[in-house]
């Protein structure tokens, strides 16, 4: 299945919903001013976000205007032209040819950070490279034997301790690991915790310093797992993530559940923090690179 379609599979229940209406508003009648005020309406109950709305909209006036375009099609062509500059592709973080690649996994609790640690190891074994799993939620028993049964389903390898150990301890070891092995990428699971509780934070924070001492320059990807369905919210765990750790992409998952699409315009407006990755599904091959002129396509075409 190709990007596009893995989308828009995806993206079903968002385009029977606001971008239904969407559709339905670009299909027939003249452009005037009901028509920009029921797109902004559309935008902001899609997720868009109000500012990211409005400057969408009062982008696309100004060039209908200038470009003197009449049918509402055309317009539609242009904010789709609009909405992939938002989401512009070079933002987002180039691979590093370091060994071990150590990407490090953080967000709240039920974000999907787990099944995203094993479906991310799933792409780079699939590109043929030896992977590490770290199973960092050590305050879930749970998580480490969800964990360990993803593992085997991607062919890959992982390092665990027992629940209730050490986070910090456990990536020590794991780094050493890593290094003995000769993997070439390591990508390690965290605890959820609230981005407002300074303790858990800081204890995030020790689990970056430890990585970095081990390894030089690593983590050389911090990925936040967003929960598309949190609408609004994303926003704000995104931003106070980033205000904790260098947050250099996202993986935003629950894309097929009943999440509107439009929060992955509205982060990379707001914070300008690339989308890397999103999941739109269950299944192992249900996590996809993000390619922006797909997934505006998906969201907004027909």
């Amino acid at each position: 299945m190709s990007l596009i379609d893995q989308f828009k599979n995806g993206l079903t229940r968002s385009k029977s919903g606001f971008m239904g209406r969407l559709g339905g508003l670009f299909s027939a009648g003249e452009i005037n001013d009901q028509f920009y005020e029921e797109l902004e309406e559309i935008l902001i109950s899609g997720d868009v976000g109000v500012q990211t709305s409005i400057k969408l909209v009062d982008k696309l006036r100004t060039e209908v205007k200038n470009r003197r375009i009449k049918e509402r099609q055309e317009a539609r062509e242009l904010l789709l032209e609009l909405v992939i500059e938002i989401m512009d592709p070079g933002r987002a973080p180039a691979e590093t040819e370091e060994k071990p690649h150590v990407i490090l996994l953080v967000g709240v609790n039920g974000s999907g950070k787990t099944t995203s640690a094993a479906k991310l190891a799933g792409l780079y074994r699939r590109d043929e490279k030896e992977v590490l799993l770290v199973a960092g939620d050590t305050f879930r028993a749970a998580a480490i034997e969800q964990l360990e049964i993803w593992a085997d389903r991607a062919d890959v390898e992982l390092i665990k301790q027992q629940a209730g150990s050490d986070p910090s301890a456990l990536y020590f070891d794991a780094m050493n690991a890593a290094k003995a092995r000769n993997m070439d990428v390591v990508i390690g699971d965290t605890a959820g915790r609230l981005h407002s509780r300074y303790n858990l934070m800081e204890e995030l924070n020790k689990i970056y310093r430890v990585i970095g001492r081990n390894i030089p320059g690593a983590p050389h990807r911090v990925l936040l797992v967003v929960d598309a369905t949190t609408g609004q919210n994303a926003v704000a765990q995104a931003r106070s993530f980033n205000q904790s750790l260098p947050i250099d992409g996202l993986i935003l998952t629950k894309l097929d559940g009943t999440a509107r699409g439009g929060i992955v315009i509205n982060i990379q407006d707001e914070l300008n923090i690339p989308v890397c990755y999103v999941g739109t599904g269950e299944k192992m091959e249900d996590l996809a690179p993000f390619n922006p002129e797909d997934f505006a396509r998906a969201l907004l075409e027909s």
